[in-house]
C-alpha cells in the first residue's frame, strides 16, 4: 500500500506530495512541527501536542491553519489512511507561500499544512532500550529560541550527524558554562548517587518536551523524585544513570556518554522503571 499525505486540504499520494518552491518553510524554516506517537491506532498525548503547536504558532505569529478540532480530524485520518496501528503522525505548519522576502507576506496568506504518518516496529524500540545508547557532547550553537519547536534544525542535524559517526545515537548540546541543554531529538536525564532525576528547567535553554512532562507524572507515581536544574558533563559522566525523552524514545537509557561508560554500562533500573510505566500515565485516545 502506498503512503498518503495531507497538504493544504488534499490527501495525495506521498511520493507525489508536493509544496511550493516559495514556501516559506521551505526559503526560511519559517514553521513549526509537532511529532505525536501513534500507539494502537490511536494517537498518544494528541491535547498536549496540539497545545505546545498553538503556544510555537503564537511565539512566531503563524495563525492556526484550521479550528483544532477539524485538525484532529485530519491527524486521525492520515493515520487511518496510512493503516498506522503503532508509529507517529507528523504536522508541520509554516508561514505559507509567498515572494521570498524576510517581512512577513500579506497577513491573508493562508498558512501551509502538511500532516504525514509511518509505521514504526515498536520491538525495534525495545530492543534498542534493553541494550542502551551511546552518546556524544557538542557545543550548543542553537539559536536561543529553543522553545519553540521551529523547524529550523540544521545544527540538530549536524550534532546528530556527527554522533552516528562517531558509532553514537545522540548528541546532547552543552551550554557555555559546561551545563547539559538537552539532546539533537530529546531531552536529558540523568539518577543521581541519591536517586534523584535531573534534568534542565525548561524555562530557557531546552524543549518542554510532551515526554518530559509525563515522565515526571510517572516518577512522581513511581514516588521518584525529580529536581530541575542544570547539570554538568562531569555530573553526568559520574552519575548513577542517565537516560533521554521524546516522542520516539518514551525513555531510554543512555549507557556512554563520550565513550566513557554511565554506571555499570547497562541500562539502570530508573530508566527502565520509567519506560515501563509510560503508556500507563501518557493521555491514549480513544
Amino acid at each position: 500500500m502506498s503512503r498518503i499525505a495531507y497538504v493544504n486540504g488534499l490527501y495525495v499520494p506521498h511520493a507525489e506530495a508536493v509544496v511550493h518552491v516559495e514556501d516559506r518553510g521551505y526559503q526560511f524554516a519559517d514553521g513549526v512541527y509537532e511529532v505525536c506517537e501513534v500507539r494502537g491506532g490511536h494517537m498518544v498525548d494528541e491535547r498536549r501536542h496540539m497545545e505546545r503547536l498553538v503556544r510555537s504558532l503564537n511565539e512566531i505569529r503563524i495563525r492556526l491553519p484550521m479550528p483544532l478540532a477539524a485538525l484532529g480530524v485530519v491527524l486521525r485520518e492520515t493515520v487511518r489512511r496510512n493503516r498506522v496501528r503503532n508509529g507517529f503522525v507528523y504536522l508541520q505548519v509554516t508561514r505559507g507561500v509567498a515572494r521570498r522576502d524576510h517581512y512577513f507576506p500579506d497577513p491573508e496568506t493562508p498558512p501551509s499544512i502538511v500532516v504525514t504518518a509511518r509505521a514504526a516496529d515498536p520491538a525495534k524500540g525495545e530492543a534498542v532500550a534493553a541494550q542502551g545508547i551511546a552518546i556524544i557532547t557538542v557545543p550548543d550553537n542553537r539559536w536561543e529560541r529553543v522553545d519553540i519547536k521551529t523547524v529550523g534544525l540544521l545544527p540538530n542535524v549536524l550534532a546528530k550527524e556527527a554522533a552516528r559517526q562517531a558509532g553514537a545515537r545522540e548528541a546532547w548540546f552543552v551550554d557555555r558554562d559546561g551545563n547539559v541543554t538537552e539532546g539533537g531529538s530529546t531531552n536529558a536525564w540523568i539518577v543521581t548517587g541519591d536517586g534523584k532525576l535531573v534534568t534542565r528547567p525548561a524555562e530557557s535553554g531546552i524543549l518542554r518536551g510532551i515526554t518530559r512532562t509525563v515522565i515526571m507524572e510517572v516518577a512522581e507515581k513511581l514516588q521518584l523524585r525529580v529536581e530541575e536544574r542544570a547539570f554538568t558533563v562531569k555530573e553526568a559522566l559520574g552519575a548513577r544513570e542517565a537516560f533521554v525523552t521524546s516522542a520516539t524514545n518514551f525513555a531510554t537509557p543512555v549507557v556512554r556518554i563520550d565513550g566513557q561508560s554511565i554506571g555499570d554500562g547497562k541500562p539502570g533500573p530508573v530508566a527502565r522503571a520509567l519506560r515501563e510505566n509510560f503508556h500507563k500515565v501518557a493521555e491514549i485516545a480513544r
